[in-house]
This record gives C-alpha cells, structure tokens and sequence, in this order.
C-alpha cells in the first residue's frame, strides 16, 4: 500500500476567478521545507494548519460531529475507521444529508478515504464548504463526493501530488498505472467526464508533494461543478 506523508502549510488568502477562465486560475504555492514525515502504516495524504475552534455537535462519530437532524460536520483527518464510523452515526441519525466541511485536512488512509467518499456520494448527500472552511488534501476528494457541491465565498482548498514510500508521485507512473487509476476512476464516479478526471488530476498533480497549491471556491468552480 502506498504511503504518503504529512505536510504543514500556513492558511493563504485567495481572490475567485470566474469558471470561464480555468486556463488563467492564479494558484498559490506554498513550498515547505523539514515538515515532512511518514506514517508507520496505511497510506496518509495531509495538509495541516492550526485549525479554528471547532463545535462540539451533539455526538461525534471520529472526525464527524452530528449538528442537528440533518447535518453533520467533518472537522478532522479521517482514517480507516471513518467508513464504520460514518456508517454508525447514520444508522443513529439517519436523516443526515448535509456534510459541513469545516476543517478537513486530508486522510491517514487514501483507500478507506475513498470509500467514504463513494458512501457519501451512494446517499445522495451534499457537501458543503462555508466561509472559513478548508479543505485540503484527501479531504477534496470528499468534499467532490457530494451529488450538490457547494462552497461559500471564503472557503478555501489545496491540492498537492502524492508521493509513495519509495519517493515516487503521480507523474512518475503511467497515466494508466493502478496508483493513477485509482484516483480518475473516483472522479468518474463522483460525475466527472472522462477529460474532466484527467484535467482536475493533472492539476492537483502540478505541484510536488512537497508543496500546496491553494484554491478559492472561485477557482474550483473553474474545474469541477459547484451548486
């Protein structure tokens, strides 16, 4: 399994750009140096910042935090449990269709990150990024399994390449390797054509591993379906 480290970048402030202009997105890239660490298993792919206060909800499922009848919140990394636990607070309030990303900084386990976003996306639900939310990382791919996406102005995004234990990124396998595979399938399940999937992976893998481009909801409107 591949394994993928942990990056710590600082929150960037940046202006939208219409969705006609994809071509002109002015992105920012952060490069930070010595915050770079693996992981002792699994497979990880974060980007951390010093997050906000978050709220209590009243029950939390891991990284999710109920809010009320209909809404949940994510506000933390998820992991091979968030699938169970995802499973367990419907079964306790099922009728949640709202998924609030509030801080949501990536994945400690890409695989079971995936399957929570194919678990959203199979319950209709929708996701939805406020003012002030960040979404990073493996956190985007959940953010796209929403059947409506929406982000708010001042919600925020970054993307970066994955890089496996041997060092090696997207860019370095064949376009039809398994590790690059895995990712464009995803999209193509969470609604994307074909040349969709491979443009918005090109771009989260223009940057290296080591480094974050960061994306307004301006930005993402230039590439995926926002509602």
């Amino acid at each position: 399994m591949r394994l993928f480290a942990a990056l710590i970048l600082p929150l960037l402030a940046l202006t939208a750009v219409p969705a006609s202009a994809r071509d002109a997105v002015v992105e920012t890239v952060v490069t930070i140096e010595d915050t770079v660490f693996e992981s002792q298993g699994g497979s990880e792919r974060i980007v951390g910042v010093a997050p906000p206060a978050m709220p209590k909800g009243i029950a939390a499922y891991g990284p999710f935090r109920v809010l009320d009848a209909t809404r949940a919140a994510l506000v933390d990394v998820t992991d091979a449990r968030s699938p169970a636990q995802f499973e367990a607070m419907l079964k306790a309030h099922p009728g949640i269709t709202v998924i609030e990303m509030l801080e949501c900084p990536g994945t400690e386990d890409d695989r079971a990150n995936l399957r929570l976003g194919r678990m959203i996306h199979a319950r209709g639900m929708a996701t939805h990024v406020p003012a002030g939310g960040s979404v990073r990382s493996g956190g985007v791919e959940l953010f796209l399994a929403g059947t409506r996406r929406i982000a708010d102005e001042g919600a925020e995004f970054a993307v970066h390449s994955w890089e496996d234990e041997d060092g090696r990124e997207a860019r370095d396998y064949p376009a039809d390797a398994p590790e690059n595979r895995a990712y464009l399938d995803y999209y193509r399940e969470m609604g994307m054509t074909a040349p969709q999937a491979v443009a918005f992976y090109a771009m989260t893998n223009s940057v290296p591993f080591a480094r974050a481009k960061w994306l307004t909801a301006g930005d993402m409107k230039a590439w995926v379906s926002l509602n």
